[in-house]
């Protein structure tokens, strides 16, 4: 039997029926309070299972702001809590109801987009010059700092470091995508994940302002659109780059390949 959405909030939250979840980082911080700024209670290693008591805004964190209450009465940011939900999946603190829209987005992609950010972005175990001189490391990872001091992982990466690497940095770009796509606009995770994988490679500004993104918004097919939009973005530093040309139209089947799950306006 398939449940209705009510039917999971009420086992999510039911006592009788207490889901656990499992943690996604190494060494991940429960906190006093949902926050980064709040005291480290104690850490949960990678694997290990957790049982959510309530939600609730707090401290972003690659692109999420929610904080879960653990049974272990700290808050441990959701976004190193696998729910199989980009959003609320109980009650928040303090009674009220959780957001009925998943979150607004999925904040992370299918298996098929990370496969193939990965495989067009290429491998780099220590920072350096991509084909067009910006620093960068693990799978596209562009440095902030100097040698990519900012990465929380130690060089050289390994590739398990690098995709985890990848997967604190995709929600930045599907956060943007989400804000310049309308809710008007239905997305299965194909779609959803090929397009975050343009974001990633072109930036947030550049689809914000692309032709793109204004025609989904008008009501054109997204298949269509995808199509004719995707293969105009082969250029990087005055040039077209046969790499970009090939990832369009890696984009453009993962965009077109059916799927029944949407991912945009909200996960299901």
């Amino acid at each position: 039997m398939r449940l209705t959405p009510v039917a999971i909030l009420i086992a999510a939250v039911s006592p009788s029926l207490a889901a656990t979840y499992p943690i996604t980082g190494d060494g991940v911080n429960c906190r006093s309070g949902p926050g980064t700024s709040y005291s480290v209670v104690k850490s949960y290693s990678k694997g290990q299972s957790v049982s959510i008591t309530c939600q609730t805004p707090g401290t972003t964190v690659s692109g999420d702001s929610i904080w879960d209450k653990t049974s272990d009465g700290c808050y441990v940011a959701d976004f190193y809590v696998k729910t199989g939900v980009n959003g609320y999946v109980t009650s928040r603190c303090g009674g009220s109801a959780p957001p009925t829209n998943g979150g607004g987005y999925c904040r992370r992609i299918n298996a098929a987009g990370m496969s193939l950010v990965e495989q067009w972005e290429g491998f780099v175990a220590r920072p350096k010059p991509d084909p067009i001189g910006l620093p960068t490391v693990g799978y596209g990872h562009l440095c902030q700092q100097s040698n990519c001091a900012e990465v929380k992982y130690s060089f050289p990466l390994t590739r398990a470091t690098a995709e985890s690497l990848l997967a604190d940095d995709i929600p930045k770009y599907t956060s943007c995508l989400a804000s310049a796509i309308s809710d008007r606009v239905v997305l299965n995770d194909n779609q959803w994940a090929a397009l975050a994988s343009w974001t990633f490679n072109v930036g947030c500004g550049n689809v914000k302002t692309s032709t793109l993104v204004k025609r989904l918004n008008n009501g054109e097919s997204p298949n269509t659109v995808a199509e004719q939009e995707l293969p105009k973005w082969r250029m990087a530093g005055g040039q077209v780059m046969q790499g970009l040309v090939n990832r369009r139209k890696a984009e453009v089947e993962l965009f077109k390949e059916a799927s029944s799950k949407q991912a945009h306006p909200s996960c299901s």
